[in-house]
C-alpha cells in the first residue's frame, strides 16, 4: 500500500502557564496511513486525539518528531489536499446552504462557473440539492453536518480528517450518517481518519482502529477489522462485530479509569 500520511516519533507538550506545570499530552507515537484507507482513533478523553489531528493537518507543531503528507513535511500550517470536519457545527448561520459550501472556493478565487459546478455536484453528492436556499437553522443536525462535509468535499481533499463529527447526533442518525460517510469514502477514493468516542462507530466504519492510552496518548494496539470495502451499517449484525467492540473496550477499560482519576 502507498503511504499517504505519516507521524514519526511525535510528541506534544503543552508549556507551563503560571503555576501549572508543563503537560505532555501525546506520544511518542508513530502512525502510517495508507492511501485510500479508513482509519479511526479511539481513546479516553484527554488522551491527545484532537492534538494528533491538529498536528497532521498542520494546525499545531509537534514538540518532537515529524509529520508528513504525500512525502512532504507538514510544518505547522494547513496543507493543500487535507480537509477537516470538526464536531461543532461550523456552518455560517447567515449564509444559505449553497453559499456555505461555496465559501472556501470563493476564498481561493475559483471562477464563478467552476464554483457553481463544484458546489452543485457536492450538494447533490450529499443529498442536499433541494435545500440550496435554506439557512442552517432550518436544517436538522444531521443535515447541517452534511453541509459541513460538502464544504470540505468541494475542495477535493485527498485526506479527510474528521473530529467526532456526529457526536451531537442520536444513535440512529449516526448509523445513517456512517453509511453516508462510507459511500463518500468509496466514491471519492480519499484517505479518511476519524476521531470518535463510539466503539460501534469505529468498528463499523474502519479498516483499522487505533486504540490510544490515557494521557500522554500512545497506541496500545492498532486493530484490523477485516471488513469488506462495500460494508454498511448492516455490519453491526455480523457475529464478529460484538467481539470486535468487546476487544476494544477490554483495551480501553483501565485507560478510561486512569483518565478519570484525580490529578
Amino acid at each position: 500500500m502507498t503511504v499517504h500520511a505519516q507521524l514519526d516519533a511525535v510528541t506534544h507538550v503543552y508549556a507551563s502557564v503560571g503555576r501549572a506545570a508543563a503537560l505532555q499530552a501525546l506520544g511518542p507515537l508513530d502512525l502510517t496511513l495508507s492511501k485510500g484507507e479508513f482509519f479511526s482513533l479511539i481513546g479516553p478523553s484527554g488522551c491527545g486525539k484532537s492534538t494528533l489531528l491538529d498536528i497532521l493537518v498542520g494546525l499545531t507543531l509537534p514538540s518532537s518528531g515529524s509529520a508528513s503528507f504525500e512525502g512532504a513535511p507538514v510544518a505547522g500550517r494547513p496543507r493543500e489536499g487535507i480537509g477537516v470536519v470538526f464536531q461543532e457545527d461550523s456552518s455560517f448561520p447567515w449564509l444559505t446552504v449553497w453559499d456555505n459550501v461555496a465559501f472556501g472556493l470563493r476564498r481561493k478565487g475559483v471562477d464563478k462557473q467552476e464554483t457553481a459546478e463544484r458546489v452543485n455536484s457536492a450538494l447533490s453528492f450529499v443529498g442536499l440539492s433541494s435545500f440550496t436556499k435554506a439557512h442552517p437553522a432550518q436544517l436538522s443536525g444531521g443535515m447541517r453536518q452534511r453541509v459541513c462535509i460538502a464544504r470540505t468535499l468541494v475542495l477535493r481533499p485527498r485526506l479527510i480528517l474528521l473530529d467526532e463529527p456526529f457526536g451531537a447526533l442520536d444513535q440512529q442518525t449516526r448509523l445513517l450518517m456512517g453509511d453516508e460517510l462510507l459511500r463518500i469514502w468509496r466514491e471519492t477514493g480519499a484517505t479518511v481518519m476519524l476521531i470518535t468516542h463510539s466503539l460501534d462507530e469505529a468498528a463499523m466504519l474502519s479498516d483499522r482502529v487505533g486504540v490510544m492510552s490515557a494521557r500522554p496518548g500512545r497506541f496500545i494496539e492498532i486493530i484490523e477489522t477485516r471488513w469488506p470495502r462495500d460494508r454498511s451499517s448492516e455490519i453491526v449484525e455480523h457475529p464478529a462485530f460484538g467481539s470486535l467492540t468487546g476487544h476494544m473496550w477490554a483495551l480501553l477499560r483501565e485507560e478510561s479509569r486512569k483518565s478519570m482519576a484525580p490529578g
